[in-house]
């Protein structure tokens, strides 16, 4: 089935399907995680993947900011010492010997990405040595191979740090602005100019990056479609490979910094609505074709050929095109995908510090993927990544008859056909311009999770 990139904003749907939902960069989502899986099933997991010999693909989390972002919801530090880096790397150190020992030394690193809280707020000394251990312990790709990205708080980088990460093998960024009017920007505690970032990617571009991305956020306080237009344009100015445009989901229930926002200060439901269909609007007269799952990039990005090609894959970074790596997750809170297993690591300062002073890995909850779950892992995957379902490429795979097997979750589909979401016939599915928006509604209709006795909640709206 073709891949059909356009969008068509309907409001009137948008209203009916704006539930809560995963945003499926795993399935199993992270709720069904628990804590019978541990560092035993772990490294019974790598016996197994070396056996299969797929490439590798390693995620640092490098959770220090100098400064909190009140919308922030990831794990982090806020701190402006400085001096607490290096005990965590010479953890991560550690915890990079003994992932290593699990992994057969002939499997490549084909994708590596560092996260955060704020990754360069290492210094450059410290970005070189924590390079030259992972390439002590792994073998890495060589630049034409080599998917290796890295999360820029433009305040915290410039252009020479930029050329030192251009060296050291970073090859795609990500720049956060999230917003460049200057009210929205000190209801957040998010002060960023537009020359800052621009002085960034332009040093990227001169240093040969091969794909920049610009993060955006909307619902944040103060935001309104003519602002947030403005922003948009300014980004547009810069012409990014790719930009992601986030919901902001208000949990401050959950997430601490969030209560440092005025929930009167942000935008109604209806403002929201139009701040989604604008952006969507102003993209595509940019040429920007929609991904899905708020990504949007030019038509010769490498994401959106892999979508067209049907290779496009999603982990927990998101849309990659490398869909055959184990991931080894590295780091405090860091979430690893080896074999049939997901596997996070301890999410507090503490326990990470003790795991690995006495020797242990720092595994504490994860889930081994049942058969029933892998095959509506490659469903719903098939699903965000390309809008478009073969029942027959499922069927084949894992030996089953797939009208028979999800007889009850094509029921649940159906509805959708009827309000023009997607098309179904006897060969498949394929999502219409007027449901590549509501693609997580699509995916929740073949989740058992979501459709069983114990379905749990806790997930962001869709839109």
């Amino acid at each position: 089935m073709a891949v059909d990139q356009r969008i068509d904003f309907d409001l009137d749907l948008i209203r009916r399907y704006d539930q809560s939902g995963p945003r499926y960069t795993s399935y199993p989502t992270a709720v069904e995680f628990h804590d019978g899986f541990g560092p035993a099933e772990y490294r019974a997991a790598c016996a197994r993947s070396n056996q299969a010999g797929r490439p590798l693909s390693l995620y640092f989390h490098i959770p220090f900011c100098d400064t909190v972002c009140f919308y922030c919801a990831c794990n982090k530090v806020a701190t402006k010492d400085r001096s607490l880096a290096q005990p965590y790397l010479n953890r991560v150190y550690r915890e990079l010997e003994m992932q290593s020992a699990l992994f057969d030394r002939g499997r490549r690193v084909d994708q590596l990405h560092w996260g955060g809280g704020t990754p360069t707020f290492i210094s450059q000394d410290q970005m070189r040595e924590l390079m030259d251990q992972t390439r002590r312990w792994f073998d890495l790709a060589d630049d034409e191979v080599g998917e290796y990205s890295i999360e820029i708080d433009p305040r915290e980088a410039d252009a020479q740090s930029v050329a030192l990460l251009r060296r050291l093998g970073f090859n795609r960024m990500s720049l956060g602005v999230q917003d460049f009017e200057p009210q929205v920007q000190q209801a957040v505690n998010r002060i960023q100019t537009e020359a800052e970032t621009l002085a960034v990617l332009e040093a990227a571009r001169a240093e040969g990056f091969r794909s920049i991305s610009i993060d955006l956020i909307y619902g944040l306080p103060f935001q309104s479609v003519a602002g947030f237009t403005r922003t948009l344009d300014k980004v547009l100015a810069f012409s990014p490979d790719r930009l992601s445009v986030f919901n902001y989901a208000h949990l401050p229930q959950r997430f601490k910094p969030q209560r440092r926002i005025d929930a009167d200060q942000l935008p109604p439901p209806q403002t929201k609505l139009d701040i989604l269909q604008a952006t969507g609007e102003r993209l595509a007269a940019a040429g920007y074709v929609y991904i899905g799952m708020d990504h949007f990039a030019k038509p010769d990005d490498e994401l959106a050929r892999a979508q067209r090609e049907g290779t496009l894959y999603r982990n927990f970074q998101g849309y990659s095109t490398h869909a055959d790596c184990d991931l080894i997750g590295l780091g405090v809170t860091s979430i690893g995908k080896v074999d049939n297993t997901y596997a996070q690591n301890r999410r507090e300062l503490e326990e990470y510090y003790a795991d690995i002073d006495a020797g242990r890995l720092p595994v504490f909850r994860g889930i081994e993927l049942s058969r029933d779950d892998e095959i509506r892992r490659d469903t719903i995957t098939k699903l965000i990544c390309n809008f478009s379902l073969t029942y027959a490429d499922v069927a084949t795979r894992w030996g089953i008859d797939f009208g028979a097997y999800f007889a009850a979750d094509l029921a649940r589909v159906k509805p959708m056909e009827a309000d023009g979401l997607l098309e179904m016939d006897a060969q498949g599915i394929r999502v219409l311009p007027r449901g590549r928006l509501l693609i997580r509604n699509i995916c929740m209709a073949f989740d058992a999770y979501r459709n069983g006795p114990e379905a749990q909640g806790g997930f962001s709206k869709v839109i």
